[in-house]
């Protein structure tokens, strides 16, 4: 069984799931993304495990479709957190839900100051797992408690980076609003990253698919727990004052995407990310 002093739910185990994807291909001889920090905790995490949670959670095949988009959403969002950081000096970056990612030792970092925030009980496993090599902030709160804002930027004066892979489809639709309303009125000269689902899946018979997509893939039901989608990208800018959609991105637009004919068919997006800027003209 995992240690009594942590807990982790269906969303939670997700996290579990990005990591051994970045883990899976980084062990391969020519990697779309090298990633040994991941390669390196899964070994330590599958250790605190044992019985139907080790076989569920780390011998369980995963799909190389999942890997792929896992892998290259990883990166893209790497390119999103360089970009920032090179063209603001002293910026800061924060990374929410950020489960067991390991982008701290992928990206460079110049002299940002980066940060990451999740759930209690998911910062003090990784805090277990990564131990000493941990040299940068870590807030274990929910996303939805606003007092994290002031804590890594009182004021709002400092130009941020805020990065959700992942994260606000579990999240209940008027809460993920409020929050958005919320970061505006914090935040200056700043960008969001997030990732967001169609709102088709939050619902009906789409969400059962998901839910069963999940299942399969997994072997748990974190696609029943899709709260949040939207109908398209602009309804961001609906929010909250200062709100501006920058750019649009779907991993079958990338040129690795595997199997390749996804780059062809020309199918709607479902699931992507979307580049927010937050009161980017003052």
């Amino acid at each position: 069984m995992m240690r009594s002093s942590v807990t982790l739910g269906d969303v939670s185990k997700t996290a579990i799931a990005t990591l051994r994807c970045r883990a899976v291909e980084s062990a391969k001889p020519r990697p779309l993304l090298r990633d040994t920090m991941a390669e390196d905790c899964v070994i330590r995490l599958s250790q605190l495990m044992a019985g139907e949670e080790h076989l569920l959670l780390f011998e369980r095949k995963l799909s190389p479709v999942l890997v792929n988009y896992i892998v290259l959403r990883a990166r893209k969002y790497d390119a999103i957190a360089n970009s920032f950081v090179l063209n603001n000096p002293s910026s800061l970056v924060v990374n929410l839900g950020c489960g067991f990612d390991t982008r701290y030792w992928r990206i460079d970092r110049g002299d940002c100051e980066y940060v990451e925030l999740d759930l209690p009980e998911v910062v003090a496993l990784k805090r277990e797992v990564f131990a000493e090599r941990l040299s940068y902030r870590m807030i274990g709160a929910s996303v939805l408690d606003p007092a994290w804002m002031d804590m890594v930027n009182p004021g709002g004066k400092r130009r941020c980076l805020l990065l959700a892979e992942g994260l606000f489809m579990y999240l209940p639709r008027q809460e993920v609003i409020s929050l958005f309303r919320t970061v505006s009125e914090r935040f200056r000269y700043s960008r969001m990253a997030l990732e967001v689902a169609t709102q088709r899946y939050t619902r009906g018979v789409l969400k059962k698919v998901t839910v069963m997509k999940m299942r399969r893939q997994l072997g748990y039901d974190a696609g029943s727990s899709y709260q949040f989608g939207v109908r398209d990208a602009r309804e961001f800018e609906s929010f909250a004052p200062g709100l501006a959609l920058l750019d649009e991105w779907s991993y079958v637009e990338d040129p690795d995407v595997r199997p390749r004919i996804l780059r062809h068919i020309g199918i709607a997006r479902t699931q992507w990310t979307v580049v927010l800027g937050i009161n980017e003209r003052g």
